[in-house]
């Protein structure tokens, strides 16, 4: 979904005994920086989801990846300790809901369609009253709308978003719309950003993996449960940069393009942008200065400024390691 081209700048080899590719992390590192996408059952909020998860694994500190109906299922991506942060980014990216909506009277299917399909693209949405948002009307765009099934009243579809979008209001506006009225009956949500329904896992699952992992000694379920945080940032273009200007991105230098060893096509101006290194650990998220063919055509100039950077300084650091790359 996410596969973009590669552009080589400057080809560059990575020093393994710098730093640690996210897959070679121990599971105790996992646990400290890592995130677990949770199948999130009907009936609690998704606060008290992510306090169970909490409770779960023994841990103080927990994030969710944006907020759910009590009686909402499905993807709940839930960022562990150090890695909170990284729901900053999943909180603005795209969302996927099956929704079942039920039409309070007889309607012709193609009526139905008809109408549904005008509410693909931008659209003027008020926030429901009973919201975690000032109630005024806002754009939003509706990516796609897929119609799964109509039996009589009801009305089963599949829907891509941008976040912020309050299906429960969409669906009464398409009521209005159909002049019968309309409201969601239920709501799944099947992916948030780049997490989907592949790697989901039970409030249960993840009990049993932590206790065979605490108390047998066995850390392959729990392995197979708790991502890497760079898994947070799949969504995202990328640009990976040489080793040497590592430690100084990660004490809040910006990335200049000598900096640069390869990133991917695509990145505009503006674009928010992943940085990596050449292990694939994130060190950075900020906002790209420049596109991706003018980094290529340039030797020199500010490629990005960072919004939040996550990597501790030290990883990198090397006495005999030049810096001048990320400063130059």
């Amino acid at each position: 979904m996410y596969k973009r081209e590669m552009l080589v700048k400057k080809q560059s080899e990575t020093n393994p005994g710098l730093g640690c590719e996210p897959s070679k992390r121990s599971t105790k590192q996992l646990l400290e920086y890592g995130i677990v996408n949770i199948d999130k059952p009907s009936g609690p909020s998704s606060h008290q989801v992510t306090s169970y998860v909490k409770k779960i694994l023994g841990i103080k500190k927990a994030g969710h990846s944006g907020t759910l109906d009590p009686k909402v299922t499905g993807v709940l991506p839930v960022a562990l300790r150090r890695g909170t942060r990284i729901v900053q980014s999943l909180l603005t990216a795209g969302k996927e809901y099956i929704c079942l909506m039920h039409v309070h009277s007889d309607v012709e299917q193609d009526k139905i369609r008809k109408t549904i399909k005008r509410f693909v693209g931008k659209i003027d949405q008020v926030p429901p009253v009973r919201s975690a948002v000032k109630r005024r009307q806002r754009k939003r765009t509706i990516y796609y709308i897929e119609i799964i099934e109509i039996i009589d009243r009801n009305v089963l579809f599949r829907i891509g978003c941008q976040a912020g979008t309050y299906i429960r209001k969409l669906c009464s506006d398409i009521g209005k719309d159909l002049s019968t009225g309309a409201h969601m009956a239920e709501l799944r949500r099947t992916r948030a950003g780049p997490f989907d329904e592949e790697t989901l896992c039970t409030l249960q699952d993840l009990t049993d993996a932590y206790y065979y992992y605490k108390q047998e000694e066995d850390d392959k379920q729990i392995r197979s449960l708790v991502m890497p945080i760079e898994a947070g940032v799949s969504h995202l273009p990328k640009v990976w940069v040489h080793d040497s200007a590592v430690e100084p991105l990660c004490h809040g230098a910006f990335l200049n393009i000598p900096g640069i060893s390869k990133l991917e096509q695509g990145i505009e101006k503006n674009d928010r942008v992943a940085v990596m290194t050449l292990k694939n650990e994130l060190i950075s998220i900020g906002t790209a200065h420049m596109s991706s063919d003018q980094v290529i055509k340039k030797n020199k100039g500010l490629f990005l400024k960072h919004e939040q950077v996550f990597m501790r300084p030290g990883m990198y650091a090397n006495k005999k390691t030049e810096n001048k790359e990320a400063e130059e």
